[in-house]
């Protein structure tokens, strides 16, 4: 797993095997190969998260960066405005998805995703590590 310079990157939950399937579905969306993958508990993360004063040990919200290299303060979105920044990024379907769950208001859409968030773990499990799709996607994940 290498560093990239720039571009947006997604911080998530790397042991919810929701958040996992989520990341690698986006892989799948994201033809344009812009969009990077963190899990909030690796290195980078953890650094992330301490330097922009999020919780490091609260790693039910996922995280979006839009510039990896201009890390401004309070420059990143959370949760369901997060996951719609990252199908935008992702463009063709993506982008379509995102036009459909930006049509609800983030209160609403928020409260679905905390909902999601607590029943997760029970319903989808804990993640299982195992190979990707395509090998080369590796170098698409910041460690």
């Amino acid at each position: 797993m290498t560093t990239l310079p720039s571009g947006p990157v997604l911080l998530y939950d790397g042991e919810c095997g929701l958040c996992n399937r989520v990341v690698r579905l986006l892989l799948r969306l994201d033809r344009g190969e812009r969009l990077r993958f963190a899990r909030l508990q690796s290195e980078a993360g953890q650094a992330y998260l301490r330097t922009q004063g999020l919780p490091a040990a609260d790693f039910d919200s996922l995280v979006f960066v839009p510039d990896w290299d201009r890390r401004e303060p309070r420059g990143y979105l959370l949760r369901t405005d997060g996951v719609i920044a990252a199908l935008r990024v992702c463009g063709g379907l993506g982008k379509g998805l995102a036009a459909v769950l930006a049509v609800f208001p983030t209160a609403w859409r928020d409260a679905g995703y905390r909902l999601v968030a607590r029943w997760r773990y029970r319903i989808f499990g804990e993640w299982r590590p195992r190979p990707l799709a395509r090998p080369e996607w590796q170098a698409r994940f910041i460690e």
